[in-house]
């Protein structure tokens, strides 16, 4: 009976450990991140242009009364010049109460990963920014980059979140 229960006790573990990634390719790349932020997925509409944004931000549109800016992933990753048609895919994510949309290719599937899975992001020294890499996956037999959305939607670059919300605080 007692092994039972540690079994039990080892299942409930395994299942905890695992998180859910939405996949979506950019390029040629297959790429994931945390499906907990994502809000929904849309097609791609046009924009409001915002004067002198970085080109990855493609602009901002209403979203059910809320000013949502659109960052397009492939630019941001320098993947190449995207093209907008009617497979073009914004997934609208909320990331730490701010809603921003990415632009991505394709939306791919819903993986599972367990920590053991998840590999730590390469060292690259100065020429690329890890920051944003969460880290490495393989799922079947493709490799899958993830990305850390709530530091490259915070990163000062883009600065459309503000990760030290200092906001309510007295000076």
């Amino acid at each position: 009976m007692i092994n039972n229960d540690a079994q039990k006790s080892d299942h409930s573990n395994k299942i905890e450990e695992e998180e859910e990634f939405l996949s979506f390719v950019l390029g040629d790349e297959n790429y994931a991140l945390d499906i907990m932020s994502v809000k929904e997925i849309r097609g791609y509409e046009s924009v409001t242009k915002i004067a002198n944004a970085p080109t990855f931000v493609k602009g901002v549109l209403n979203l059910r009364g809320d000013i949502v800016p659109i960052v397009d992933l492939r630019m941001k990753f320098n993947i190449g010049q995207a093209t907008y048609d009617e497979f073009t895919i914004v997934i609208m994510l909320n990331v730490n109460d701010r809603i921003v949309g990415v632009v991505v290719d394709a939306v791919s599937d819903v993986v599972k990963l367990s920590a053991k899975e998840i590999l730590p992001p390469p060292e690259f020294g100065v020429s690329f920014d890890s920051l944003f890499l969460r880290g490495l996956a393989t799922v079947e037999d493709k490799m899958v980059i993830l990305v850390n959305i709530a530091a490259l939607i915070g990163s000062d670059e883009l600065g459309l979140i503000d990760l030290n919300n200092t906001a309510g605080q007295e000076l």
